[in-house]
């Protein structure tokens, strides 16, 4: 039978060592996971204002080629930001064809409020509003993030 040998195995101090130094590389890991999260946002709310944006500019374009139906008195941008995904008919096309601008309405992911559809996330503003006026209108002109938070950059999220 073989016999035991004292020093075999781990002493309580060998223990808390490691404990202690996996704490310290936890504790150093864990900011970095945070800033990682918070570009990978960052970088979507960009790509979801550019989208958003570039289809607005698109049916504005399509407005003024008098693809869509023209109104008296409107500024040619749509009346609401689902207008861009339910499309609007091409008057120009002999089928009657829809124009779609959007697949479907990005969210804004700084907004974490889940009851809100896609287009209420966005703060909204409209063509006759001042530029620092993003309370709504007739039509929407421009969007923009509604959180008061800080991006990394340090400026606001709502400045973008």
């Amino acid at each position: 039978m073989k016999r035991l040998n004292r020093n075999s195995g781990i002493t309580l101090l060998e223990l808390v060592i490691v404990v202690a130094v996996l704490s310290v590389l936890a504790s150093a890991v864990m900011p970095l996971a945070h800033i990682s999260s918070k570009r990978a946002r960052e970088l979507e709310l960009r790509q979801n204002l550019r989208k958003i944006r570039t289809a607005l500019d698109v049916y504005k374009k399509a407005y003024d080629d008098k693809k869509i139906e023209n109104e008296i008195g409107r500024s040619g941008y749509p009346e609401s930001l689902k207008e861009l995904v339910e499309g609007a008919k091409d008057i120009k096309s002999a089928e009657g064809h829809m124009i779609y601008f959007l697949r479907r309405m990005p969210r804004d992911p700084m907004n974490d409020n889940e009851f809100l559809s896609a287009e209420e996330t966005w703060e909204q503003r409209s063509y006759d509003s001042p530029p620092d006026d993003f309370s709504g209108g007739d039509d929407v002109y421009d969007i923009r993030s509604s959180t008061e938070q800080v991006a990394l950059d340090e400026t606001y999220y709502r400045d973008w």
